[in-house]
This record gives structure tokens, sequence and C-alpha cells, in this order.
């Protein structure tokens, strides 16, 4: 009997969510963080709102290019695991079937049982079996570089103008404090949005998040406050 039943699963965003998440902390945190020790050491406005300008510019690129990097180098192992498999399969495709019965059977199945089930999926689909069960590569977990690079860019664009606006609608004499509020409603903003994305305690990730931000804000600060400028 057919079941129209479903069930909703989070593993289809890790990819982007992952490194959406990342790029948007990272703009915030960093961004934040550059701005409060700067605005501690006595600089003006509106040197604060170019470094946020160049902060945001040369991060986002930086983000888009390690992310690409990083993925592109899962894609090339996940590619020559695949060309292994393939090779193999082609040498020795008994071998092969035993590797894959020896899995099932390692899950729990019968002999028999594991060995019908590696006779019907090699059959089907060889090397996906392979891929999926033997190496661990699943259509919902491939690397993605593009996307990866994409969304982190992206959402680090978007965390760094949380401070950009800070200083634009801030006081000057009130810019420092105001950046740090908003980096740490904005941090805590974006812990409760990705934890509802992969299904988690909103207050959980929302805290987590925060704590660290807060903590780089205010060595930031510290830091900046050691130096002096005479604003232009």
């Amino acid at each position: 009997m057919y079941s129209h039943h479903s069930e909703k699963h989070y593993m289809s965003r890790a990819g982007w969510l992952r490194a959406a998440v990342l790029g948007a902390n990272d703009g915030i945190i960093s961004v934040t963080s550059l701005i409060t020790g700067m605005a501690a050491s006595g600089a003006s406005s509106q040197t604060l709102l170019i470094a946020c300008v160049a902060g945001l510019i040369s991060g986002a690129s930086s983000m888009a290019a390690g992310e690409y990097i990083s993925v592109k180098s899962q894609v090339d192992i996940e590619n020559s695991d695949l060309n292994i498999e393939k090779r193999e399969l082609k040498r020795n495709p008994e071998a092969e079937l035993r590797e894959l019965t020896q899995i099932y059977i390692m899950r729990g199945l019968s002999p028999e049982l594991a060995h019908e089930v590696a006779v019907q999926l090699t059959a089907n689909d060889a090397l996906g079996a392979h891929a999926r069960d033997e190496i661990g590569i699943h259509a919902n977990t491939a690397a993605k570089p593009l996307q990866a690079a994409g969304s982190s860019a992206l959402a680090f664009s978007l965390g760094a103008l949380f401070p950009m606006f800070s200083i634009l609608l801030s006081p000057e004499h009130l810019i420092s404090m105001t950046v740090m509020i908003v980096g740490v409603l904005s941090l805590a903003f974006l812990g409760a949005i990705s934890s509802y994305f992969s299904g988690t305690s909103k207050l959980r990730g929302a805290s987590r998040i925060t704590l660290w931000g807060i903590a780089a804000m205010v060595f930031s600060y510290w830091i900046g406050s050691l130096f002096h400028v005479n604003p232009m």
C-alpha cells in the first residue's frame, strides 16, 4: 500500500546554510569589531564609514574566494574517490559486490538479505551505491563551490550593512555604542534565523552566536582604546 506520509528534513539545506551563516556571522562580527575598535581609538565618523565600506568589499571577496577554493577542494576529493570506484568496478566487480554486501551486514542486515540488496543496487546503479554507502557522497550533501561562494559573499555583505547603517544613522559621539548594540541584536537575530532553518532551538542558537560576537567586540574595543587618533 502506497503511503503519502512525508517528513521534513533539513540536510538538503546544509551546504548553502553553512556558508550563509558563516558569511553573515563573519560580516557582522568582523566589521562591527573593526568599527568599534577604530571608534574607541578616536577615529572620525567619515574614517569609520570608509573603513566599513572597505571591510565589506574585502571581506565579501575574501569569503567568496575562500569558500570556493575550500569547497572545490572537497569536490576534487569526491571526484578522485568516484574515479577510483569506477576503476575498481570495472577491474573487480565481484570484490566490490562483496564489499558492498559486508557494509550492509555491518549495518544490521542478515548475510543473505545484505547480498540480495547489494546485487539489486549494483544492477540499478553500482557507482551510486558505492558512492553513497561506501564513500558517503550523497546528493543532499555533495559539495557545490559556486553555491557556497555566492551564499557566503552575499551573506557577508548583508551582515556588514548593519554596522554601516549604524554609522550613518548614529550621532558621532554615540557611534561606538550604537554599532555594538546593533551588532549584538543582529547576531541574535541571525542565530535565531539559522536555528529556524536548521530545525534547532532558536534561543540556544541566538545565545551561542551572540556570546561569541560580544567577546570579539569587547576585545576589539579594548585594543582600540589603547590608541588615540586625532580626527582630521
